[in-house]
Parts: structure tokens; C-alpha cells; sequence
């Protein structure tokens, strides 16, 4: 979500990931929009359904929350310096760039109580004191912070009812500790320059699969045979796999939209990336319409696959359509004179 980029500047592999991440974020809210009431009707998990389900615990669950998030701090960092190049104060712009971001969550909290955007914000001040600091310095906290949340995500699953030491499994292996490894992890990859010279960085994203391809495998197992007996930790097992699948996707990501053709014939989906703020408001609308229309007390994952994808097809073609005529989505605008307060002329 960066409205203040110009047509020219913007990097297109960015925007179609940012899409993708869309995309598979409709996934976990669309079950979410439809609230389950204690004693009404319940999801079908039985048959395909639980097979849909299981594939969504095991590939999308967490991932593409942690995909926008990355996304977010390669944000701050092309945000911040831009700001800076200009002669502007960037961790002050940046931080009246988070309250109006509050501001606007707080408000879609009354609307989707699943809203991350609030929690976005707050996680984002988190950011600001890293601005200056040196990237052996953020490679260190980054290596520290993920140490720390793996340990507590195995004390949660292996060494339960520990009185304080629980208390502070929970706070450091919970799921706010994720978004912000992958808030600094963003941060970190934009700093470095791999941004926008993917193709000189190969061989080290060629290491990053190699080594998160089998921690994405066997956690994927772990998963799979997990899910059908609704095994109690479940959602720590996922926990476990949201990093090293992440960096997965996005290295795989990232070398695939260095081919030109693949980036030209996704680049519809980059449009809906490309407004990113306003798409990911607008799908709580769309999804809640669409469920009304279809007459659904509770959302089955197979009613998942199909809203989910009829709102994205829906998004990518107001999305293409929209760009033939202005060059920022609505919100991003709203977001941008929140930020500036004033008419910006760069």
C-alpha cells in the first residue's frame, strides 16, 4: 500500500504479489464475514469440504496475511526514503501515515470486526526506530525476534501450564510477533536494494528455497494429518510454518515475475495490488453482498472458494477499469491527503 508512488516509479512485481496476497486473504475472511452464532447452524466440514479446508489450513492460512505484511515494510522503506530524498522528516511523515491508518481501521473495525488495519498501524510504530539502523543491525533483531517466536510457538505446544512462562509463550508466539517479523523482514529486503534488482540477487533467493522448501514441506505434513482429527494445537503447527513458508512464496514470487511475459499476462492482478488499501476495505462489502445475495447462514469452505473468487474477479475488473481513468484508488487518495493534508505535487 504505497498511493504515493507514481505510475513510473512503481515496481510491477510488487503490486501483482500484493494482488496475489489480495487474493488469498479472502480465503480466511470471507468465513469471517458471516459471524457463527452459539447454539445456529454450523460450517460443513464433511467430505470435500473438509479436504478445502485442510488445503487452506496448509497453503493460504496466515501466509498471505504474511505476504501483505512483508509487503508493508518493503512500504515503510520506499515511503520513508522517498520522503527523505525530498527533504521531508520520514519516521514523522510515516507516523502521521500510521494514525490516519488507525484512524480508518478503528472505523472498518465496526464493519468487519476481522479488520488487521488497526493492528497494522500500531505494529507499524514499531518500525520507526529502525529507519537508521544498519542492516547487520536488522538481520541481528530479525534473527533474534524469530528465534524467540519459535521457541515460545514450541513452549505453547510442548510445555503447557508453566504458570508465567505460559503467560509469556503467548505473548511472544502469538500471531502480532508474526506480522511484525514480516513488517521487518520487508523492511530489511527493501533496505539492502534487492527491491527492483531481483535478477542480480538469484543465487541468494535460490538459498532461501532451498532452505525454507523443506521446513514448508514437513510442516505441510505435520498439518495435513493434523486437521482431520482437529488436533488441539493445530494452529500452533500453522504458526510454525507462517515464516518459513512465506519466504518461500516470495522467493518463488519473486523469481517468476522476473519473466517479463508471466509479469505482462498478471498484470491485471497488479492493478488490484495497485490499490491495495481501497481493494482490501472494499472486499468486506463485496463478500457480505455476495453472501447475502446466495442466502447463506453460515459460509462452508467450498462457499469460500466460490465468493472469494467471484470477489476477486470482481476486483480486477473495477480495478482495470478504474486505472483507465485515474491514477490512485479512492481510499489511497483519502490516505494520502490524511498523510499530507494538503495537495501533494510529486
Amino acid at each position: 500500500m504505497n498511493p504515493s508512488v507514481t505510475q513510473k516509479e512503481r515496481i510491477v512485481s510488487l503490486d501483482i504479489i500484493r494482488g496475489l496476497a489480495l487474493f488469498g486473504i479472502l480465503f480466511i475472511n470471507v468465513a469471517a464475514y458471516q459471524v457463527i452464532v452459539e447454539g445456529g447452524p454450523m460450517p460443513d466440514y464433511s467430505g470435500i469440504n473438509g479436504i478445502i479446508n485442510t488445503f487452506i489450513d496448509i497453503f493460504i492460512e496466515k501466509k498471505f496475511f504474511s505476504i501483505f505484511s512483508f509487503l508493508f515494510g518493503v512500504g515503510f522503506y520506499i515511503f520513508a526514503s522517498r520522503a527523505e530524498a525530498r527533504g521531508d522528516k520520514p519516521r514523522w511523515r510515516f507516523a502521521r501515515r500510521l494514525l490516519a491508518l488507525l484512524l480508518i481501521g478503528i472505523v472498518h473495525i465496526f464493519i468487519f470486526w476481522g479488520s488487521i488495519l488497526a493492528i497494522y498501524a500500531i505494529l507499524g510504530f514499531f518500525l520507526l526506530p529502525f529507519y537508521n539502523a544498519k542492516i547487520s543491525t536488522i538481520s541481528k533483531w530479525l534473527f533474534t525476534i524469530i528465534s524467540v517466536h519459535v521457541f515460545c510457538l514450541l513452549g505453547q505446544m510442548f510445555m503447557p501450564n508453566q504458570g508465567a512462562f505460559s503467560t509469556i509463550f503467548s505473548l511472544l508466539g502469538n500471531d502480532a510477533v508474526a506480522i511484525f517479523i514480516m513488517f521487518l523482514s520487508g523492511f530489511l529486503v527493501a533496505k539492502a536494494d534487492w527491491i527492483g534488482h531481483i535478477s542480480e540477487h538469484f543465487k541468494q533467493l535460490k538459498w532461501v528455497q532451498f532452505v525454507t522448501f523443506p521446513l514448508f514441506a514437513g510442516i505441510s505434513l505435520w498439518i495435513w494429518f493434523a486437521s482431520p482429527g482437529e488436533y488441539q494445537n493445530l494452529q500452533l503447527i500453522i504458526g510454525l510454518g507462517v515464516i518459513p513458508t512465506t519466504y518461500f512464496y516470495l522467493a518463488c514470487l519473486f523469481v517468476i515475475l522476473e519473466n517479463k511475459k508471466i509479469a505482462k499476462l498478471l498484470k491485471p492482478i497488479g492493478r488490484v495490488g495497485q490499490m491495495a488499501f481501497t481493494n482490501y476495505l472494499a472486499q468486506s462489502f463485496i463478500g457480505l453482498a455476495l453472501i447475502s445475495l446466495k442466502g447463506l447462514e453460515v459460509v462452508s469452505p467450498s462457499d469460500v472458494v466460490i465468493i472469494a473468487t467471484l470477489v476477486f474477479v470482481i476486483q480486477i475488473i473495477f480495478s482495470v477499469i478504474w486505472f483507465k481513468f485515474f491514477k490512485m484508488g479512492p481510499f489511497e487518495k483519502v490516505w494520502r491527503f490524511m498523510t499530507y493534508g494538503r495537495k501533494a505535487t510529486f
